[in-house]
């Protein structure tokens, strides 16, 4: 039987980039997610490369939809992208834990009811404190988690939900938590404003980044090749793994962007994230990561040329 990819939240920003490298890869992908709405993915691809993708419309809350898309289209790897972001689980709680903790039980119920033994998953950096909750040092994968909103505490459900699927089932997974990510289609979320930077600088407008301080940037092309290595990688545990990257500055994002486009100005706001300013990815580059990260100056010109494109 062929390698078929389900990929849920695939219309995401992750998601559309996970789609594309998989097309490009020439591997089988299923795209499950509650709208069809294809702008992001249509941002990395003509309508007539996507025909290679099988796209589901569905719902993520529903368990006979998600155990449907995995058993009639013959699914062997998972990467569980859908979640409501922090504003939006902010705002609908709700909403928000129905789609970020009862979906995940759905996503590892069905797997293993279709006898998948692995998959791959996405949590975030919003699972830890704040910067005083912790020593000065990058965390550990394996530092205390003392999210500080609903969507971190959603996300530490969804981490634990992994851990006893493993204990009681023995379905592995690999977790990765992105801090900020970046690049075409990044353009909804906490940590957006770098990306809708960029869009406003290839436009020739200025923009104000609402945040500053420090923090570690993911150039999202490279996020969709490391979930897509996480789900193909099959490690014996539910392992949570810190994605890393150089900490740098908002302000060195902005000097980076005004570089590419001298004719603008990026300023950002003197308000720093409640998150610590970066994350060890030691245990990650050991036991997973085989991929190049793109370093920050070429993802963030390359996100500016595909737009200005």
């Amino acid at each position: 039987m062929s390698d078929t990819y389900l990929v849920t939240g695939a219309m995401g920003c992750i998601g559309a980039w996970t789609l594309y490298h998989l097309a490009k890869q020439g591997k089988r992908a299923i795209s499950f997610d509650l709208t069809d709405n294809r702008q992001r993915l249509d941002l990395l691809m003509r309508r007539d490369e996507q025909e290679q993708i099988t796209f589901l419309q569905g719902d993520l809350t529903a368990f006979e939809q998600v155990r449907a898309a995995i058993n009639d289209h013959g699914v062997t790897h998972i990467i569980h992208l859908a979640a409501l972001q922090v504003p939006m689980c902010r705002a609908n709680p709700v909403l928000g834990a129905q789609v970020n903790v009862t979906g995940t039980v759905n996503i590892f119920e069905a797997a293993k009811q279709a006898g998948i033994k692995h998959l791959a998953g996405a949590s975030s950096v919003a699972v830890y404190g704040t910067p005083d909750d912790y020593p000065p040092t990058l965390l550990a994968h394996d530092a205390l988690m003392m999210p500080r909103t609903l969507y971190g505490v959603y996300k530490v459900a969804g981490e634990g939900i992994g851990r006893i699927y493993w204990q009681d089932y023995g379905i592995s997974s690999n977790v990765l938590r992105p801090f900020t990510v970046y690049g075409v289609g990044r353009d909804q979320g906490l940590t957006s404003d770098p990306t809708k930077a960029m869009l406003a600088a290839a436009k020739g407008e200025n923009f104000h980044i609402g945040f500053g301080g420090k923090m570690q940037f993911h150039y999202a092309s490279d996020v969709g090749l490391q979930f897509i290595e996480a789900a193909e990688k099959s490690l014996d545990g539910a392992f949570g793994f810190n994605l890393g990257t150089p900490v740098v500055s908002v302000a060195e994002v902005a000097q980076i962007i005004m570089q590419s486009r001298p004719d603008v100005t990026i300023t950002y706001g003197e308000n720093t994230l409640p998150f610590p300013e970066g994350c060890d990815s030691t245990l990650y580059h050991e036991r997973l990561n085989t991929l190049t990260e793109t370093p920050l100056a070429q993802g963030i010109q390359a996100t500016i040329e595909h737009f200005s494109a």
